[in-house]
């Protein structure tokens, strides 16, 4: 039986962290090019460190997309995010790009030609996840990390709190009992901030209001420590700081190691590859099966096989806590039914041929609100019904 007492932790990572300054150039680059020629190649890697960029990879697009408009792509990330500042500036960093076309024999296996439908992008298993601990189904303590951070960058944004920089990370500390949250142990919040004399004490007078906010009020004790900046200054951030790179922050982007990851990276990666769509999937499918009370926790394994386009397998794990006499195996069969989980399935029914990327790159892919033009399409319960039906 799992343990029902415990303390669990979880981090995330800002927008302006070096991975996620990296993530998000590639994934402003897949937006590039989805934006043009929605049945667009794209697998894009981006380095950062001290007023430099180097972006790299395959795509299969338009000639119209030039490394002038890659670099201005970039250019507009980095400032969006907020980096102006003599290491790492978005008017004056080196950007260079070595884009260069998609590998043939690649292309022959994943395009659909004949009586052969499209295959998968790569070989890879993926991993969805949903529990209850939250409104949104996401694991507790990824889910506040997450909006401790997007609630301080709102604030640096808007020009309510000018002091802080873009660079920060968040760790949260749960603690549960009967398996559930109800307690806050520890907060730890490192933030880059602009003024070299401010202390950590400083810093923690600017923040904490705005984690008190964000964190259900009763989990917050005399119990509960508080570690901000537990370094002292940290005003040298962002690539000026520490290299960043595409894809180094996958439990982050996940579930916070509340739930296993099969080891591809998100951002980058347009939805033709696996390693994006079928987590989304497998995350879409998760939630639903939550959402429809079929069992507290879900877990599901997809595993796929390059140019094949069905999955070799699907796997459901419920952690005991299916309901309605429902089993494992039969969550499973209602999946093959109520869904086609080829590459192609996935990407009609969830509608990932659009340039909708760059705005997952920080504070996770998952827990986040459906959008009107089909960002987080995989957030969606409308397959509640459907699950419900065949199982």
């Amino acid at each position: 039986m799992a343990r029902q007492s415990y303390l669990f932790s979880s981090e995330s990572v800002s927008e302006g962290h070096p991975d996620k300054v990296c993530d998000r150039i590639s994934d402003a680059v897949v937006d590039l090019f989805l934006g043009e020629m929605p049945e667009a190649r794209v697998a894009c890697e981006t380095l950062a460190t001290t007023n430099r960029v180097v972006i790299a990879g395959e795509t299969r697009g338009p000639d119209s997309i030039t490394p002038e408009k890659i670099e201005e792509v970039a250019r507009n990330a980095i400032r969006d995010i907020g980096y102006e500042q003599d290491g790492f500036h978005w008017k004056t960093a080196d950007v260079a790009v070595h884009l260069h076309a998609q590998s043939a024999h690649i292309a022959q296996g994943v395009d659909a030609s004949g009586n052969k439908d499209e295959g998968a992008g790569d070989q890879g298993i993926m991993f969805g996840y949903a529990c209850n601990d939250t409104p949104v189904l996401m694991p507790a303590a990824i889910y506040y990390s997450h909006q401790i951070l997007k609630r301080l960058a709102e604030v640096r944004h808007d020009g309510t709190e000018p002091k802080l920089g873009p660079d920060a990370k968040s760790q949260v500390t749960l603690k549960f009992e009967n398996g559930k949250p109800v307690a806050c142990s520890s907060i730890v919040l490192s933030t880059q901030h602009l003024d070299e004399d401010l202390t950590s004490e400083d810093v923690r007078g600017i923040v904490e209001p705005y984690i008190r906010e964000v964190m259900p009020t009763e989990w917050l004790t005399d119990d509960t420590i508080w570690y901000i900046n537990p370094t002292g200054k940290f005003v040298i951030g962002g690539p000026d700081g520490d290299c960043g790179l595409t894809g180094r922050k996958i439990i982050v982007d996940t579930y916070g190691g509340a739930a296993p990851h099969g080891g591809g990276a998100f951002s980058g990666k347009d939805p033709t590859k696996v390693d994006r769509s079928a987590a989304y999937a497998a995350r879409y499918l998760a939630k639903n099966v939550v959402a429809a009370d079929m069992a507290d926790r879900c877990t599901i394994q997809l595993a796929y096989a390059i140019g094949v386009s069905q999955p070799l397998s699907i796997y459901v794990d419920t952690h005991g806590t299916t309901k309605n006499g429902l089993t494992d195996e039969a969550i499973e069969r209602s999946i093959a039914k109520s869904m086609d989980l080829s590459p192609r399935g996935i990407r009609e029914t969830l509608q990932l041929n659009r340039p909708i990327y760059a705005r997952s790159a920080a504070y996770g892919h998952f827990g986040r609100e459906p959008e009107a033009d089909g960002g987080f399409s995989w957030e969606r319960t409308d397959l509640v019904e459907a699950l419900r039906g065949n199982a």
